[in-house]
């Protein structure tokens, strides 16, 4: 077998023999975007780390191999694969009262966090039932990460000051706000709101420079010449140097896995709509197809590698992502720049994190998660579009803030409110009377104020398929129009907008034939879409019984019934 028939024959194994041949230009574009994005990588996967409750040196596990495993079995090479600040806060939230957070067992439970999500998008995409993420809408996925991302702030507030989370939220419980705030560290919340201030204040800069690396080590560096960390400054510490092992982790009980698969579920599927945004951004940049199963077979992969590397669930960054299209990236040869900065760090530069406050680490999490996850502006617009979404939106934010630490209750509710308002919809389709417009085209007759089409004549228009679910509206509408108007001796069922019809819908329609012919009156059928007049010829409800008829388009159908 040639060469070039052996990777058509592998390229669905092995997507990234279709990247473009590189060329010096293009490696020292990916060069340079991927070296500034594996700078800004480690620090935040520190940082992440430490919101998720995981080890903190199980960010930089997150950081090395996982990203890069996600970009060969990927479909979008340009993606900021890593820990990310909305998995992470569901990864705390998911795992609190299964374990202390910190602890060895808290750790266990997020590697095997890391490979039942994984697997879940494996299966997914190798089963190419992708779009099954299209059932949790964007309204509620939108909703959940203003929720989550609220919450990520509220969490990281006592870090950021220097303070310690426990006796912060003990004092206010008890009614001693006083207690709470003479317990803030000065230096550390100088390091916090100086670090905040100076991400924010220069975020315009933030694509162009590594700001949360000068930050690091600026306030690394102060840190170690304040002696913050002698005096009880709350710092990273010191990290283990070297590779992580990758091992297959200790089974745990049965209760345990079904204790995480609701959680597990949630993260696949949240994490995955964070990354569809990612992809379909860069994707409509570059003027390139991605294709969305092969992207949950590249994310799923890259989680498992997480989990065998001892860490926790990883994701696509959007603000990373979007900064590899920044920097001028070309190709997915990013990530492997991106990996040997990490590499290097984990070989060689961990004691240099064992200085970094804690304090610039929330900071550096406060901020990307207002300035990448919160949008005010956002209920404003699904407001003018949508009063019953809005509402829903409301409702899967209360939900989640109540929910919480279980965040993944909140997702749920939103996704069943979601559900619940699509089913009344279609539930409750759009049938009018329609008449003859003077566009030659049957229109509300109502809304536009028209004549009937011909006297002694109903015409109706559904404007959904006729199933199981609408089936009834269309037969009570028909029967109910004809009792109250005992003039009517035809019915014109317009059925161009009806796209699909299912045994229940057949039924109906036969039964609407008989019972009008009953009272005398004719059905007559006019612009029906090829795949339902095949149904109903093969049910046998067409022909129709004289003198209904089937009229190929509404114009034919205006012309015969007015003569």
């Amino acid at each position: 077998m040639s060469r070039a028939r052996w990777q058509t024959w592998l390229r669905p194994y092995a997507p990234f023999l279709a990247w473009p041949r590189p060329t010096a230009s293009s490696l020292r574009a990916d060069a340079r975007a991927g070296l500034t994005l594996g700078l800004i990588l480690v620090p935040q996967a520190v940082a992440y780390a430490i919101l998720a409750g995981m080890p903190p040196i199980t960010g930089l596990y997150a950081a090395l191999l996982p990203p890069l495993v996600g970009i060969l079995w990927g479909s979008c090479g340009l993606l900021g694969i890593g820990p990310v600040a909305l998995t992470s806060m569901l990864i705390a939230g998911s795992l609190s009262g299964l374990a202390w957070a910190g602890s060895p067992r808290w750790a266990e439970l997020g590697v095997w966090l890391a490979l039942m999500s994984g697997a879940i998008q494996f299966a997914i995409g190798a089963l190419r039932l992708g779009t099954i993420v299209d059932f949790l809408s964007s309204t509620v996925v939108k909703a959940f990460t203003q929720a989550a991302a609220l919450l990520i702030v509220l969490s990281q507030l006592p870090a950021l000051l220097g303070m310690d989370a426990s006796q912060v939220w003990g004092a206010l419980r008890e009614g001693a706000p006083a207690v709470a705030w003479y317990s803030i560290d000065k230096l550390g919340a100088l390091f916090g709101l100086g670090t905040m201030a100076f991400l924010v204040l220069l975020r315009r800069y933030g694509k162009r420079y590594p700001l949360v690396v000068f930050a690091a080590l600026c306030t690394g560096v102060l840190s170690w010449i304040t002696g913050y960390r002698a005096r009880g400054g709350a710092v990273v510490g010191e990290l283990p140097a070297g590779l992580p092992d990758i091992t297959m982790p200790t089974l745990m009980n049965w209760s345990d896995y079904r204790a995480l698969l609701p959680a597990a579920i949630v993260i696949a599927l949240v994490s995955f709509v964070e990354t569809l945004a990612s992809a379909r951004s860069i994707s409509r940049i570059q003027r390139v197809r991605w294709d969305g199963n092969q992207e949950l077979i590249g994310q799923g992969l890259a989680k498992v590698a997480s989990g065998f590397c001892g860490a926790f669930p990883v994701s696509a960054s959007f603000s990373r992502s979007a900064l590899n299209v920044y920097s001028g990236a070309f190709s997915g040869w990013t990530a492997g720049f991106s990996f040997l900065c990490v590499l290097a760090t984990l070989l060689w530069f961990t004691p240099l994190l064992a200085w970094l406050p804690l304090p610039t680490l929330a900071a550096v999490i406060i901020v990307s998660s207002v300035l990448n996850l919160m949008e005010p502006k956002w209920f404003v617009q699904l407001w003018r579009a949508s009063r019953t979404e809005t509402f829903i939106a409301l409702a899967t934010v209360v939900a989640t803030l109540i929910a919480a630490p279980q965040l993944q209750w909140g997702v749920l509710a939103g996704f069943l409110l979601s559900l619940g308002h699509y089913l009344y919809q279609r539930s409750h389709p759009r049938i009018i009377e329609v008449s003859a417009h003077e566009d030659g085209t049957l229109r509300d007759r109502q809304r536009l104020d028209l004549p009937p089409l011909a006297p002694g004549l109903l015409a109706v228009r559904m404007d959904e398929a006729l199933n199981f679910v609408t089936a009834s509206p269309l037969e009570h509408f028909i029967l109910d129009r004809c009792r109250a108007d005992p003039g009517i001796r035809q019915v014109l069922l317009h059925a161009g907008p009806i796209n699909g019809i299912d045994n229940s819908g057949v039924e109906t329609l036969a039964y609407l034939v008989g019972a009008l012919r009953e009272r005398g009156i004719a059905l007559h059928l006019s612009g029906l879409k090829k795949q339902v007049e095949d149904v109903l010829r093969a049910t046998q409800v067409l022909p129709l019984p004289e003198p209904g008829k089937v009229f190929a388009t509404e114009g034919q159908a205006i012309a015969e019934l007015r003569s």
